[in-house]
């Protein structure tokens, strides 16, 4: 597989749904991938990457800024708040906004910045306990708060357990931003893109298809 075979995979996809060319984004997953395999990415002008953690991020990601122009990076991955501020410094969106504490500390961030990455509220379909993200139930109740806090909730994120068909959780998600009037959908990976953008994703997160098999970093 490549990142070509993956746009015209996504290409095809959106015109089976009657979507326009381009509306879905790629988020290329670069978590615990080594810097050259990245860079090759990147060399194909590539520019939407995703990573999992602040740290990892923090140490990848200022060069290749410098290197290449327009680079948008995303946090797909739990966020400490007190890796928040560098999270904001870093990042372009947010994807795992999941506790009131959380949006509360990148409220007061975005004050004293005086600008905020896009967020995207993680919800926890499938309601498991080792999971972060909101509870379906709760999720109605938590983007009033976010929005209230004038955080730029642009939409919600979820990760369906492995062991269940992964459309129940799409169209749940679908159903819970549609009622609250957000478009974006960040749902969708290697596995199971084609099936999130028939739901309606706007954001697909694709990392071993596009980079190989992940390499485990070493102790």
């Amino acid at each position: 597989m490549s990142l070509q075979d993956i746009t015209a995979r996504i290409a095809k996809a959106e015109d089976r749904s009657g979507r326009p060319t381009g509306s879905v984004k790629l988020i290329a997953v670069s978590k615990v991938q080594p810097n050259e395999r990245v860079q090759a990415v990147l060399e194909q002008g590539h520019r939407c990457f995703g990573e999992n953690r602040v740290q990892e991020a923090a140490g990848k990601w200022p060069a290749f800024k410098e290197q290449f122009d327009g680079v948008d990076l995303h946090l797909i991955g739990p966020l400490q708040t007190n890796k928040a501020r560098q999270a904001m410094e870093l990042c372009n969106a947010i994807h795992s906004l999941d506790r009131p504490k959380l949006a509360k500390t990148l409220a007061r961030l975005a004050q004293e910045m005086g600008s905020c990455p896009d967020m995207f509220i993680q919800v926890n379909t499938g309601e498991e306990q080792q999971k972060a993200g909101i509870l379906p139930a709760d999720a109605d109740g938590f983007i009033a708060e976010c929005t209230a806090l004038d955080l730029p909730v642009r939409g919600l994120m979820c990760i369906p357990p492995v062991d269940e068909e992964p459309t129940l959780h799409f169209a749940l998600l679908a159903k819970i931003a549609a009622r609250n009037g957000l478009e974006g959908l960040s749902m969708g990976m290697s596995g199971d893109f084609e099936q999130a953008i028939a739901l309606g994703a706007t954001h697909v997160r694709v990392g071993s298809a596009i980079f190989g098999e992940r390499v485990k970093p070493q102790e």
